[in-house]
């Protein structure tokens, strides 16, 4: 039986490969802003990358795995043979992707008028179908890395399995900078990065897996009545995903029809996912598998626990990064992205959206807490109708809005959406019995920590009018906005310590081994 890891430490440990991923993440996007700014080959790039890690959701971090972890961990607790529900699982992901890769080249026209409509008849349009038949691929080895670090996750071996996205943004990154080095198009070295990248990630946690004794290779699929149960889990996790998936199509649609939007939408969306990328995704991997070993061995108390600590670590880290988005995202955007051809009119426009981003972050990561509590019993059709419900509203709100507020409407509706999303999950987790109560403690950190927050958005307003200006005019905006990073995590570590939001004695002990 594998030795189970602290919820903390291993957060942490997920927590922070990830967070590096997605800082290796933005800083190709900053080389991609300055080269490519928001013409229409970044725009073009863009949406043909948005394609393969749009249908990822469906095969690779989304509904197959939120099928295969709980099904692969009881397994494994068990020991009712797992490596042999592992090859049929790999054997039927990776014939099934091989057809769809397939089709989606033959298809790749349409996918992006469904995309980005507003591409037809320009000098976009051409680009971007070409640029996402060469993309395309990546969705094979993505999703095959997905499933082989979903194994790595639920033998309590993160650090792999979490350190693999690295790989694609260094990959990326090097390509930019061998093209810049080299000459030629910096838009055509990007775009052939993408497979590449995914052939990199997969063979690191595919060789991770093999030497955890998990060594799975290319063969027939066999519809076995445990893939068969894995099918029937998981179809309505994919339409739950599809659903899920038609929200990002939409902002897309309502963005291509205002030049330069996609690409304003595309680097808010960078910013606001870091945060997602360091507690939501972490919290996510750790928590799916921790608690089917914990519902399988009856452990209602642990479970519960397991869910009420997830939820503090978001809600600490989570109501300060949305506070920074809404107070500081010029500063924000202007640091990190104004240079070469970003303008600062790209400035205004990314910062404005980012700043709606923010009011919707704390319902994106509490999705990720709460979605696991369904996957873990088996129950993937009450998540499909929340969503279809999010969907409506952020449809409803996106289009309608579009004619009066412009591209920020591709912002609100993703940002509502996401609390109905949220608050539906929380609902239905009612029903679940005592494994899914807050306990005593979640329920005195929470106000606490939120007044903290408060504390901490006040003083970034004060330093933002007090010295912004000054240092940008004298251009030191990379000091102005060290300084507001510094001061802001100052003043929100302190005023938690004085409201009692955060106690010593707990962070110690959440490091403790059981």
């Amino acid at each position: 039986m594998n030795r189970r890891p602290r919820m903390l430490p291993a957060v942490l440990t997920v927590g922070s490969m990830t967070m590096l991923s997605r800082i290796f993440g933005l800083v190709r996007d900053m080389m991609l802003a300055a080269f490519l700014g928001s013409g229409p080959v970044a725009q073009a790039f863009l949406v043909a990358f948005t394609l393969p890690n749009m249908f990822r959701r469906f095969f690779a971090e989304g509904a197959f795995n939120v099928a295969f972890i709980p099904i692969f961990a009881k397994k494994v607790e068990s020991d009712d043979d797992p490596k042999k529900f592992a090859q049929d699982a790999f054997a039927s992901l990776s014939s099934l992707l091989i057809v769809f890769t397939l089709i989606g080249q033959l298809v790749m026209p349409w996918l992006v008028l469904a995309m980005a409509s507003g591409f037809a008849g320009d000098e976009r349009y051409d680009i971007a179908v070409v640029f996402g038949r060469i993309a395309f691929p990546y969705i094979l080895f993505i999703s095959l890395a997905a499933m082989m670090s979903g194994i790595l996750n639920s033998l309590s071996r993160f650090v792999i399995a979490s350190a693999s996205p690295v790989l694609m943004n260094l990959v990326m990154i090097a390509a930019l900078w061998i093209g810049d080095r080299v000459g030629g198009d910096p838009g055509q070295w990007l775009i052939w990065s993408v497979p590449v990248a995914g052939i990199a990630q997969f063979l690191t946690v595919w060789i991770g897996a093999a030497k955890a004794g998990f060594l799975v290779r290319p063969a027939w699929p066999k519809l076995t009545p445990d893939v068969k149960r894995l099918a029937v889990i998981a179809f309505p996790a994919i339409i739950t995903g599809s659903v899920t998936q038609v929200n990002l199509i939409v902002g897309r649609q309502v963005g291509s029809f205002f030049d330069g939007a996609v690409a304003w939408l595309s680097y808010a969306d960078r910013i606001y996912h870091l945060p997602i990328g360091l507690v939501g995704v972490a919290i996510a991997v750790v928590l799916l598998p921790d608690l089917s070993r914990r519902l399988r061995a009856k452990d209602i108390e642990g479970s519960r626990h397991a869910m009420n600590r997830a939820l503090e670590f978001a809600f600490v880290l989570t109501l300060p990064s949305a506070m920074a988005l809404i107070v500081i995202p010029d500063v924000i955007i202007s640091v990190l992205f104004e240079r070469g051809a970003f303008t600062a009119a790209d400035t205004s426009g990314t910062a404005l959206a980012l700043l709606i981003f923010g009011f919707g972050l704390p319902s994106f990561l509490l999705q990720r807490v709460f979605t696991p509590m369904y996957y873990v019993r088996e129950d993937t059709r009450s998540p499909l109708r929340f969503a279809f419900y999010a969907l409506l509203v952020n449809a409803v709100v996106a289009i309608g809005l579009a004619p009066f507020i412009g591209y920020t409407a591709a912002a609100v509706g993703p940002s509502l959406s996401g609390w109905t999303m949220m608050l539906q999950l929380w609902w239905g987790t009612r029903k679940m019995g005592v494994a899914t109560e807050f306990d005593a403690r979640f329920k005195r950190a929470l106000p606490r920590i939120f007044a903290a927050s408060l504390v901490m958005g006040l003083v970034l307003l004060v330093g933002k009018n007090v010295m912004w200006d000054l240092l940008h005019d004298a251009g030191w905006r990379y000091l102005a906005l060290m300084v507001l990073v510094g001061i802001g995590g100052v003043s929100y570590a302190l005023a938690s310590l004085a409201f009692g939001a955060v106690r010593i004695g707990e962070i110690r002990s959440a490091f403790r081994r059981n």
